[in-house]
Parts: structure tokens; C-alpha cells; sequence
């Protein structure tokens, strides 16, 4: 144990963020024993938002904190995912669970949400202190503590502190440098929004696409409002870190002008949207995660990008990883080494499921790609017993990649 602490003292340990890495973080460092806070920069746990899937390992991580039913239940079950023409006519269809690799029986597939929400559950009536509207503004460490001053100006000293704060993380930024030199551009550039389900879509995704722009609906269950999407690609990335709202949606709109479908009326919804979100698809890599007694998890440490569809199961199998390997080892130095050694090729795996060739099925940069999707579509029949023959062992595999440890 770090010299200044008597053996059998609680470590402090400083969470940032509180999406799915931290709160699952928190959740494992407190039975360990661990005197946790979290600080979040949102007023409250973030609800809503888009479906998110977890998978193979992680899920062995939510039967290890008691959250498996929970997760069955809100499953939302997705049934197709329909690829349309200009005019709306279907170019072909497919079982939803085939496209995103997921194990049809086993994995899950559930609003975000309702994933943070569960993991607060389990978290909030704990030792852990929740800081919510505040975030940190500068670190120090000494070698022998971490010096924090937060954003409210309180000031706190901690043993670890740890990043779980997103793509764009703050404690990266602080600790480790400008995200530009970890910050790698996958080409395209999204908007998600929500718009009334009137066209009588449920549990099924939509997908329409001319070369370098995509658009599509996500039906949940039956709600009454559909996830919008509009996606563009461009070689460059189009904006920066803090672009302005106006500024993405004027650009956007030019970009889909012309475009087929119901592009016409998810233009104009997400010109009025009040949860327009917008950034570039683009992941993290880290020669190394941690410095000091400074460490990252989960997106802030390795984001996947969503085509990997993999960002949520990676957080929540590194964050118990990063927490067992803390209460095994004294050494927070030989617990960051164990750490990343365990999970970094399960890490790069993932990541690597966003840059192979068959992201331009739901990617497709130019007339080629799409008329290659297409082919694809059409040559896709199920037999009688409903088999059919498109399976992605590739992705199946690097879900499963990690046999997950046993702590504690």
C-alpha cells in the first residue's frame, strides 16, 4: 500500500463521470472497500437517450452485480432492420440481431437510459458520494496523493483518480494532453434526434443511403417517438470539439438538400429537435491509460465509435476489471499494469470491429459500396427453417474475447 496510508486505511479514490464506466466502477471499488466519490458535471444521472447493446463479457459483469434480470427485462427485443430506396421501396431485410452480431437468446439490447439508471440504483444508498454539478478543474499529484480542485472551487486530495468521463474527457485533457493527439477520425460525422413515430414503425430500424450520407429510424418497442439519425461523411473532420448547434444543423441540411425518402422530414425535425445531438464518429488510442495515480476507463481510454456498438460493454468490462485488479494489488502503479494487460487486447478487438470492410454495409462511402450492399441485400435468403447465411464470427468472437477474472 502507498507509503502515507497505515495498512487497512480506505484508498480515496475520485471517479469522473457517471454514465456506465463510472457508476460501475464505483459499484466494485465500494465492496472492496474502496471510500469512493463520483463527480459529474450534469445535475442528475442522464436518462433517455439511444438503445445500447451489451454483450458477451459485460453481460458476465451484470450477472456479478445482481443486474441480469433487470437487463432481460428491459430488453427491447428489435426484430429487422430494412434497407430503403429513394422512393421507399424495400431493397432488403434482415434479422436486426444478425447485423449487429448479437447472440440471439443472450445478448441484450436495452435504452441507455435505463442502463444508467439501474447502475445509479445499485450505487446510490452506498458509502459512494455523488458530486453532480460539478467537475474538476485541475490536478495535481504529488507521487504521494492527487490534489484536486474542483470547478465549484471546493479542493479535495485523493490516492487515484480516475477518468471515465467520455470521448472528450476532461481528466484526459488535464492530465495527458489535447485529445487531438488521441483522437482518431473515422470519416463521418452523425446526428441523432428524436421525431414522432408516425409512420407505425416498432421494434425495427430503417435505413436509407446515397453515397457518404445515411439516414434511418430506430423504432423502440412502441414508443411514440423514433430515434432520427443523419450521418454524412467527410475526409476531414467537418467541425471541432465545440462546434455550434446552428452551425451543424445549417450544415447538415445543405448536405441532405437533395435527399430521397423521408430525408425531407427528418431535416426539418432536427432543425426543431430539443435533444439534437451531434459529434464525429471517431475513436481513442492510448499508448498507455494511466500516469502517476491518474487512470482511464472505458470511453475516455479506449471509445470504440458506435459502429463498433461496442462501447457500453467495453466500459462496463473494463471498469470491474480496473476495480479488481485496485483491490488486489497495494501498488496502484502494478494495479494499472495488470489492468491494461488484461484488458487491452479485448479493448482493441472491439475497435477494431469499426474499421473493417464490412462497416460499409450500414456505411457506405460511394456508388460502389452501396451497389455492393445491395448485391449483399439481394443475395441474403432465409430457408425454410429460417436460417439464414449471413453470421459475423469476426464480431462474435471479439465480444467474447476476455475469459472476465474472478476478484475478491
Amino acid at each position: 500500500m502507498s507509503s502515507h496510508l497505515s495498512r487497512g486505511a480506505r484508498r480515496r479514490v475520485l471517479i469522473s463521470g457517471a454514465s456506465i464506466a463510472g457508476p460501475t466502477l464505483a459499484y466494485w471499488l465500494d465492496r472492496y472497500g474502496f471510500a469512493v466519490t463520483v463527480v459529474e458535471r450534469a445535475p442528475t444521472v442522464r436518462s433517455g437517450g439511444y438503445p445500447i447493446d451489451i454483450r458477451g463479457t459485460a453481460l458476465k459483469v451484470a450477472e456479478r452485480m445482481g443486474l441480469r434480470t433487470q437487463i432481460d427485462a428491459a430488453h427491447i427485443g428489435s426484430r429487422s432492420v430494412k434497407f430503403v430506396g429513394r422512393a421507399g421501396e424495400t431493397l432488403g431485410a434482415m434479422p436486426i440481431y444478425e447485423l449487429t452480431a448479437n447472440d440471439l437468446g443472450q445478448d441484450v439490447e436495452l435504452p441507455r437510459g435505463v442502463l444508467t439508471d439501474m447502475l445509479y440504483g445499485l450505487t446510490r444508498n452506498t458509502t459512494i458520494r455523488y458530486r453532480f454539478g460539478d467537475s474538476i478543474e485541475a490536478i495535481k499529484d504529488d507521487g504521494e496523493e492527487v490534489h484536486v480542485r474542483f470547478k465549484s472551487g471546493a479542493q479535495e486530495r485523493y490516492d487515484i483518480v480516475i477518468g471515465a468521463d467520455g470521448l472528450h474527457s476532461n481528466t484526459r485533457r488535464l492530465v495527458f494532453g489535447p485529445e487531438t493527439t488521441y483522437n482518431h477520425y473515422l470519416g463521418f460525422a452523425f446526428n441523432l434526434f428524436s421525431m414522432p413515430n408516425d409512420l407505425g414503425l416498432s421494434r425495427e430500424a430503417v435505413i436509407y443511403a446515397e453515397p457518404g450520407r445515411i439516414a434511418g429510424f430506430l423504432a423502440v418497442r412502441d414508443y411514440p417517438d423514433l430515434f432520427a439519425f443523419l450521418i454524412f461523411a467527410a475526409d476531414t473532420p467537418p467541425f471541432g470539439q465545440h462546434a455550434e448547434k446552428a452551425e451543424q444543423i445549417e450544415r447538415t441540411a445543405a448536405l441532405f438538400a437533395d435527399g430521397g425518402w423521408q430525408v425531407p422530414r427528418m431535416v426539418e425535425a432536427m432543425r426543431h429537435a430539443d435533444d439534437l445531438f451531434f459529434d464525429t464518429v471517431s475513436q481513442i488510442r492510448m499508448p498507455v491509460w494511466s500516469k502517476g495515480r491518474i487512470v482511464l476507463v472505458g470511453d475516455a481510454a479506449c471509445a470504440p465509435s458506435f459502429r463498433a456498438g461496442q462501447g457500453s460493454s467495453m466500459a462496463m468490462v473494463g471498469a470491474y476489471v480496473l476495480a479488481g485488479e485496485l483491490a488486489r494489488h497495494d501498488n496502484h502503479t502494478e494495479a494499472f499494469a495488470a489492468y491494461e494487460r488484461t484488458v487491452r487486447p479485448y479493448m482493441e478487438a472491439n475497435q477494431a470491429l469499426a474499421t473493417r470492410d464490412t462497416a460499409s454495409i450500414l456505411f457506405p462511402r460511394s456508388q460502389q459500396e452501396l451497389d455492393a450492399r445491395d448485391k449483399m441485400l439481394a443475395s441474403l435468403r432465409s430457408d425454410q427453417s429460417g436460417a439464414t447465411k449471413y453470421r459475423d464470427a469476426d464480431a462474435e468472437a471479439a465480444h467474447n474475447a476476455l475469459k472476465l477474472p474472478v476478484y475478491g
